[in-house]
């Protein structure tokens, strides 16, 4: 059956997915509804996939279908069904990518018959082209018996994808007989058991798509039994995380355990779930789990950060920056970050559109979007070939819309806990990767991003508003040289492609990665280690208004090869001959050029930046091209070699360097007569630059800023234990942030040397202790994940003032019930706790602790009782802590046993904890009382079944537990 001509203002009229629905089944879109719900889904996502409300001989959207159009007929041209392929250049059976491309050749054909405008619209041959080959796929290759070979992602994810949307585009073309067929076979690959647990392939990213499969399936098979468990299965993805995959409290987001993947998996998370909610809406499906809200806010605190000027940037992509082009895209588009990023921009938008989300969150993401259209200069957004339809149609309507105004970009710096920090400014961006043992030194798989080794280990990218904004997407990764990434410290050692393992598997042993930030400023700091390297040492970068402070310090090597650290290693295109100042002379710009600078001050890359060298130092300088091809880096990339221009700048460490160091400025966009000024009258001091302590001033902004990796002093700053400290001054207050970028310490105390400071708005987290010649504070860090504590003090008001005690336990231990219940476990050096909601089975176990509270003298104002642990369960990764107020009757540590001790109380503050060794706070204010001997029990909420965890208790020699007790008078 071929489709009845359509007039240009029907599809206007009704929309094209609309238009398309009343000329195939004879009803409107509403009476659909009334009559079918799995008919109005159908056309609903029909929609989502073809796009409504735009003219199909307008631009962009002619130029987008006719080549659509080219691209089905070319894929109808070569088809080839034998017994072995539908395409000769995939043929199945031993390789699962080509059944997903063969999947995805037929929904470009479905596309382009449903399509107005394609040249093929309806047509009869293409709609049976593309029916028989779907019923050769599903009898001979993804079959309702198939065993799954070779990628599980192919099976479950990338091929039901494209047959779902296919049998949604051709629906009216194919006989219930052969949509009964294609369900069996996904119903094989992806049965509802894959989403009956939240863990292994089925968490984050991965977890949507199988709902997005579960959902379509249901549609396409009728079946409200998968459409409920599609919806219902979303649920374990809105929790915030503690750990592993999924979306983390500060706007993280990790994929694949150890991997910041927020412009990709994230990107695939945002894409299935603005449209499954699109979808569902209004239906008996909808989801109305209340902790999507996370997903929304999301939009603003873990997308939004990383765009600029429309692309997304590089250090949240994991292994999909080697990807460039495939040999495999007939489109030979181009992946990168503005292809990325303008992805994530339609996803925006389609949610804000979705009416899903709170009007004044869609609102705001309006206008981000618009903003950020309006502003990639590099390539525009509606001119991207990679932009669908309906993605094109969105957003102009949205540019469009006069009520509307386009945001500016944001002014500020995060530090994430993934091991990221991003800094705005009005003109320029900048991205730090990290790498701890939280996150990988970078991620390889599937012949990926086999390169990658050291873009973890301080890369510094960055951006200006106007220029630059090419720097990575202009065939950066396959040209670059992976030794001298900008911002990284390395060994020069010569490794091997993947080397350290796939997925992620390569991790350095440091804790310490992160830092403080007050929201505007940061001080970010990193252990170094270098991957399959005996490098070692500290860096640290402190975001001002105009500059990046960037230190090193300890940088220690026994490789028998250079270190290396790499101040910047700018793309200047195909031909670019970018004059680099020095100290006001200009060098020469011909190709293969190389100099070294002693005692320079000052340096500047006309168009980029400059750079500034405190006190002078020895730098390094050269001009190259540099060949590579996308296939150096990804096996699927395309053999073209490609040649671009460096400009290199390096301090060369020497082989074997003991304990060197550096110290430089980055000031994004100031031309050469900036940079001198900068450089002749410095506004930053360099405070410290040693191993325990990197801390610098700017008098500019007010700030002083430390990173103390041992307790010491820096400047006006003192610490009780390792951190991260950002002081601005400004205005009459003082504002104190501090974070633990290696989560090791529970509390930590500050004092800073600023005179005349009296007062302290209320805050979370931080008690004032003493003000006066200076302020001392004690900041509450554990369990914060490395986010920072922030309080600001005042000239005027009430004087703030209090005492704080850390005790340690007395005695303490755990007590198991059942068979065990007259067994102690008083010299363990353990603490396990579990509920399992059930009497006398031996699983159930709680802690007992017990201080001495008789030298607190005062008024108890705060009691937190911080313990030190981890889950150990295989039933699960996060559960919850509780204390619980004890009578303090006669027990012994070495005595006690669940028949023989004292029973909870009252229930006190509950803390989450996960797999990763953490700290947690558990508040018990109201259990410290005049009796001078205080009984605490640890466990799990009544009435919950919660996992084992293990805490240290007070005879681990590493983190015991500690009651800290704040008092006044």
């Amino acid at each position: 059956m071929s489709l009845p001509a359509l007039s240009r203002r029907t599809l206007l009229q009704a929309g094209t997915a609309g238009a398309l629905a009343l000329a195939v089944t004879g009803t409107t879109p509403a009476a659909a509804a009334t009559a079918d719900p799995y008919e109005t889904l159908r056309l609903r996502w029909r929609a989502l996939l073809t796009g409504t409300g735009f003219d199909p001989a307008a631009e962009p959207f002619g130029s987008a279908l006719r080549a659509l159009g080219d691209r089905a007929r070319a894929q109808q041209q070569a088809m080839a069904p034998t017994a072995g392929s539908l395409w000769p250049d995939l043929p199945l059976g031993a390789v699962s990518a080509n059944i997903t491309g063969s999947f995805v050749r037929l929904r470009t054909m479905a596309l382009a018959w449903a399509q107005p405008g394609t040249g093929l619209t309806g047509d009869a041959a293409l709609a049976a082209a593309v029916a028989a080959g779907l019923d050769q796929l599903c009898a001979s290759a993804y079959t309702a018996t198939a065993t799954a070979y070779d990628n599980w992602w192919d099976w479950q994810i990338g091929s039901p994808q494209a047959l779902l949307d296919t049998c949604v585009l051709l629906s009216p073309q194919l006989t219930s007989a052969q949509l009964t067929a294609y369900c069996a076979a996904v119903d094989r690959a992806v049965p509802d058991s894959k989403v009956a647990a939240y863990t292994g392939t089925s968490t984050g990213a991965n977890r949507v798509d199988l709902c997005r499969v579960l959902a379509l399936r249901g549609i396409v098979g009728r079946s409200a039994a998968k459409l409920a468990t599609a919806s219902a299965a979303l649920s374990p993805v809105f929790p915030y995380v503690l750990t592993g995959d999924g979306l983390y409290p500060d706007g993280s987001f990790v994929q694949h355990t150890w991997v910041p993947y927020t412009g990709s998996y994230g990107e695939v998370l945002l894409s299935g779930l603005s449209r499954l909610f699109a979808l569902l809406a209004g239906s008996s499906w909808e989801v109305t789990d209340p902790q999507r809200q996370n997903v929304f806010d999301a939009v603003d605190s873990a997308y939004a950060p990383f765009l600029f000027n429309g692309l997304v940037m590089d250090s949240v992509v994991g292994r999909a920056s080697s990807r460039g082009l495939q040999a495999s895209d007939l489109l030979h588009l181009q992946q990168d970050d503005h292809g990325r990023g303008h992805t994530i921009i339609g996803h925006i938008l389609r949610l804000a559109d979705s009416g899903a989300a709170p009007a004044a969150q869609s609102a705001r993401w309006r206008a981000a979007v618009k903003g950020w259209i309006g502003r990639d200069y590099y390539r525009p957004y509606l001119s991207d070939a990679a932009v669908d339809v309906p993605e094109l149609a969105r957003a102009q309507a949205l540019l469009a819309d006069g009520a509307v105004s386009a945001s500016t970009e944001p002014v500020g710096a995060r530090v994430f806990a993934m091991d990221r920090a991003v800094v705005r400014r009005p003109a320029w961006a900048v991205s730090l990767s990290m790498c701890s043992a939280r996150t990988t030194f970078y991620e390889t798989g599937n012949g990926e991003n086999v390169r990658g080794w050291h873009t973890n280990s301080g890369l510094l990218a960055w951006w200006n508003a106007t220029t630059g904004n090419g720097q990575y997407a202009d065939a950066f990764w396959p040209t670059v040289d992976p030794y001298r990434l900008p911002g990284t410290t390395v060994s020069t050692k010569k490794l091997a492609d993947a080397a350290g393992g796939a997925w992620g598997a390569a991790r350095p042993d440091a804790v310490w990665a992160g830092g403080a930030s007050d929201g505007t400023y940061a001080a970010v700091g990193q252990a170094v280690r270098g991957l399959s390297s005996t490098l070692s040492g500290w860096k640290s970068w402190f975001l001002l208004d105009d500059s990046v402070v960037c230190l090193g310090a300890g940088l220690t090597c026994t490789d028998g090869v250079p270190v290396e650290t790499v101040v910047e290693n700018r793309n200047l295109g195909p031909s670019g001959t970018h004059a680099l100042t020095v100290d006001g002379t200009a060098q020469p710009v011909t190709l293969g050029w190389s100099q070294q600078f002693t005692d320079a001050k000052s340096m500047a890359i006309a168009g980029f930046g400059g750079y500034v060298f405190p006190g002078g130092a020895t730098v390094r300088a050269k001009r190259e091209a540099r060949t590579g091809s996308w296939h150096d880096i990804n096996s699927g990339g395309t053999t073209e070699a490609l040649t671009r221009r460096y400009l290199t700048l390096w301090f060369d460490h020497g082989t074997d360097p003991s304990n060197a160091g550096y110290a430089y400025l980055l000031l994004p966009g100031a031309d050469a007569a900036a940079t001198a000024a900068r450089a002749a009258s410095p506004t930053v001091n360099v405070l410290s630059n040693s191993p325990s302590v990197q801390a610098v001033s700017d008098s500019a902004s007010g700030i002083t800023a430390a990173n103390f990796f041992a307790a010491g002093s820096a400047g006006p700053i003192t610490v009780s234990a390792p951190c991260s400290v950002l002081v601005r001054e400004s205005g009459g207050t003082l504002s104190i942030s501090v974070a633990d970028p290696s989560r090791t310490v529970a509390t930590v105390q500050v004092t800073v040397t600023r005179p005349g400071y009296v007062s302290a708005d209320p805050t979370t987290g931080v008690t004032v202790l003493a003000t006066g010649s200076s302020v001392q504070l004690l900041a509450e860090l554990g369990g914060t994940q490395g986010a920072s504590r922030t309080v600001t003090l005042r000239t005027s008001g009430t004087a703030a003032g209090a005492n704080a005690a850390l005790l340690a336990p007395a005695q303490d231990t755990y007590v198991r019930d059942g068979s065990y219940a007259d067994t102690n476990y008083g010299t363990a050096n353990i603490l396990t706790v579990k509920n399992t909601n059930t009497s006398g089975s031996g699983f159930s176990r709680r802690a007992l602790l017990a201080f001495d509270t008789s030298q607190l003298t005062g008024t108890v104002q705060r009691a937190v009782l911080w313990v030190r642990g981890a889950v150990a369960d295989s039933g699960g990764t996060e559960t919850d802590l509780q204390a619980f107020a004890t009578a303090p009757g006669a027990w012994q540590e070495t005595a006690a046993t669940w028949n023989r001790c004292p029973a909870p109380g009252a229930a006190l503050g509950t803390g989450r904890i996960s797999t990763a060794a953490d700290w947690v706070a558990l508040d018990v204010t109201s259990a410290v009382t005049a009796d001078p001997a205080l009984t605490l029990t640890v466990g799990q909420p009544a009435g919950r079944v919660g996992l084992a965890v293990n805490l240290n208790s007070r005879e681990n020699a590493a983190y015991p537990p500690v009651l800290q007790v704040v008092t006044t008078g």
